[in-house]
Order: structure tokens, then sequence, then C-alpha cells
């Protein structure tokens, strides 16, 4: 009896002894890994022993960090699966990033889908040529600031990567028409382009453009200041089923028949910034607040000097699903606008930023409106208002949830809902 006892015992302390490296295959474990939602969880994965580490460096997909050729070698041998890479640099650092290590990158991880490159000021065409060689499933590349970055190599990049969906290039500088030309001829995938301060690009670009890149979502031209009415209708028409986002800030080419188009035509447009755009009016902002009633939600339109009170009434009287609106510096508007609230109806219910600043029409009176209307508001901007103070608020018995930032005097960080 107890040597039967002892055999059970050992037994017993024989599978409780079993590692669990011999009992799991290499599937099982990733299989283990794939449920671990939490980064840092995954890291502790990779410490419990070189096999672990293998597995889960074979699985990782992406990668933030700051590294030469050597050590890039040494991490494409790691991860070899590697989906998305960001060596973006702080403006601060200069020449961080080089066209050697460009090389590496384009032959070490040949599943890269994603490349995040800005302020790498020390690339050239060189180096994006190794990237449209052979990063042939690339579908996100941003080189904003890149400054030596020409229509040279973006072609390079296109010509090899059709399956490009996102290009940022804001502050590229010698970025012309060409390099629109080239998208539109090899990524008619894309989705996504991004070409702020680009002050070369021109109507017949743009026109070129969306002959082949029919699927454009957002599309930011922000101060392309040669982009006028011609070149935005172009787009509005060709793209109208897919536009969600257009920002033309300080685009002043820009007037009331490339709004009214877009208006009538991109009934999916939920983000709109024309900031700057003096030459619009209440005629385009009316139809935009007409046909785009249910899909807008962020409309910017500081400095548009010609703005009056009756085309931003209608925008918060129609527009069900406005999140956000910017109407600083336009002197003309005044407590009017916010006469359509505060009827009973759910006018501007989902409105959460507000910026007034630099409107000395309005006044406390009108701020009171929106309080009693906006009860989801968490950002009210009042700078430079003269008629409103926070002493005033306090004597008119104004009450602010304490979700909501009341900007006075610049002193809060802006919401990045409009840049």
């Amino acid at each position: 009896m107890a040597m039967s006892e002892e055999r059970e015992n050992r037994h017993t302390h024989k599978q409780s002894t079993v590692c669990i490296n011999e009992t799991l295959r290499d599937d099982e474990l990733r299989s283990i890994l794939a449920k671990i939602e939490c980064d840092k969880d995954k890291e502790v994965f990779g410490l419990v022993c070189k096999r672990w580490l293998h597995l889960q460096s074979a699985d990782r997909r992406k990668l933030c960090g700051r590294a030469g050729p050597h050590m890039l070698r040494r991490l494409a041998c790691r991860f070899s699966q590697l989906h998305e890479l960001d060596l973006s640099q702080s403006l601060s650092r200069s020449f961080g990033v080089t066209d050697s290590d460009l090389s590496v990158i384009a032959t070490g991880f040949p599943c890269l889908r994603i490349l995040l490159l800005c302020n790498c000021k020390g690339i050239t065409d060189t180096g994006l040529a190794a990237i449209g060689s052979n990063l042939h499933s690339l579908q996100s590349l941003d080189v904003s600031h890149c400054r030596k970055v020409t229509d040279k190599g973006l072609s390079a990049v296109t010509l090899g990567c059709n399956d490009l969906r996102s290009l940022h290039l804001t502050g590229c500088r010698f970025v012309t028409d060409g390099t629109l030309k080239s998208l539109s001829e090899n990524c008619h995938k894309l989705e996504e382009l991004v070409l702020q301060g680009c002050t070369t690009i021109t109507d017949s670009g743009l026109a070129i453009l969306v002959t082949g890149c029919r699927q454009l979502k957002h599309l930011d031209l922000n101060k392309c200041t040669h982009v006028g009415d011609a070149g935005i209708s172009t787009v509005s028409e060709a793209c109208a089923g897919s536009l969600r986002t257009l920002k033309i800030r300080d685009c002043y080419k820009v007037g009331d028949d490339a709004i009214s188009i877009l208006a009538k035509v991109c009934k999916n447009i939920e983000t709109l910034i024309i900031g700057g755009c003096r030459d619009i009016t209440d005629e385009s902002i009316k139809l935009l607040a007409f046909y785009c009633h249910y899909s807008l939600k962020n409309l910017r339109m500081d400095w548009c000097l010609s703005i009056t009170d009756s085309s931003v009434c209608s925008i918060l009287t129609n527009c069900r699903n406005l999140e956000a609106l910017d109407v600083g510096c336009c002197e003309e508007v005044s407590d009017g606008a916010f006469g359509g609230l505060g009827r009973g109806d759910d006018y501007a219910v989902n409105l959460k930023v507000l910026k007034v600043n630099n409107c000395p029409k309005i006044t406390v009176s009108g701020i009171a409106v929106i309080l009693d209307s906006c009860k989801l508001m968490e950002y009210l901007d009042v700078r430079s208002c003269p008629h409103i103070t926070k002493a005033d608020l306090d004597e008119a018995g104004l009450q602010f949830s304490e979700t909501c930032k009341v900007n006075f005097n610049g002193s809060l960080t802006e919401p990045n809902v409009f840049l």
C-alpha cells in the first residue's frame, strides 16, 4: 500500500515538473501571444526565455525608435515580419536618418506597410528610390518636412508601391504637379494625400491627380496658395462619393464657386477647413448647411471675413451632427448667429468645440444661449472678445460644466480637431 502511494506521488511530481516548452508547440504559443492585447504584456511574454523572445519578435508588427544601419540590420533579423516602422525625428534633431538607413530598411523589412519618416531631413531621392524598388507592399509613407525630397524620388516610390493608400508631404517645398501625375498613373488606391505647404501645386495638377485617384477620402491642401476654384471643383466632382475631409486653409483663391459645387456633390463630407479663404460668403455656406446637413461634423472658417450671422445660424440649425465650429475673427458674427438655438429643438446638441475668438459683436447673451443649448460643450474659445470676460460670465450667473474648458486668454491647449 505504501509503495503504491509512493509511485503515485512520484508520478504526480513528474507531471507537475513537466516543462511548458516541452509541451506547447510554436503554433500554440503564437496562439496564446495573439490573445494578449497589451503591448507591455507582450514584452513580458518575450522575457520568459529565448524561444519565447524569438516568437514574440517574429510576431511583432510595429516598431518605433532611432537606429543607424548596423542596428537596423539587427532589428531586421529579429523583427522579420514588421508591418510598421516609425523613425520620425523631433524638430530639434537634424539629419538623423540617412539614405543608407533607407537602403537597409528597404531590403531588411520586406513586409513593411507603414513607414514614418517625418522630419528626417537627411534623406534624399536616392533613399526613396530604394524604398520604391523593394517595399512593394507599402501602403503608407510620411516624409513630411524632408526638405530634400523631390518629384524624382516620389515618382520612384509610386512606380514600385502601387498599393499606396496614404502619402504625407507636408513642407516638401520641391514637390510639384509632377508628383500628382505619378500618383495618378500608378497609385489608384490612394485615399489620403497631405500636401500642406507645397506651394507649387496648381489646379492643373489636381485635375491630373483625380483622373487616376478617384477614391480620395482625405485631402490636405492647406497653404497651397496656387490652388483655386477650378482645382477644388474638379476634385469635388471626381471624388464626390469618397471625400470625407478637405483642408484648404489660406488658399485665398478659393471662393463660393468651389464650395457651392462641393456642397452639392460631396454629400459625405465630414470635415471642411476653409479658414483664411476670404472670398467665401454666406451664399456657399448656406448651401453647405442645406446639402451636407447630415454628414458635416467639423467646420473651420476663421478669417472668412464675409461670413455673417445668417450662414452661421444655418449651419447650427441644420447640421445636427456638427461637433466643432470655428468662426474666429469673423467680425460680422454676433449674438444673432445663435438666435435659432434654444427654441425647443435639438439644434447644435452635439456641438463640443466652439471658437468665437476675436468676434467683437458677440456678448454674454450669446454665450448664455450656447450654454443652454450645447450640453456637450468641451471647449469654448472667447479670447479677445471685448464683451466677454470671466467676470462678465460670473456676474451673469453662467455655470459651465466641469468638462467644459473656457479659453479667455490663450492659456489653454487648443483641441487638434482643426489642425
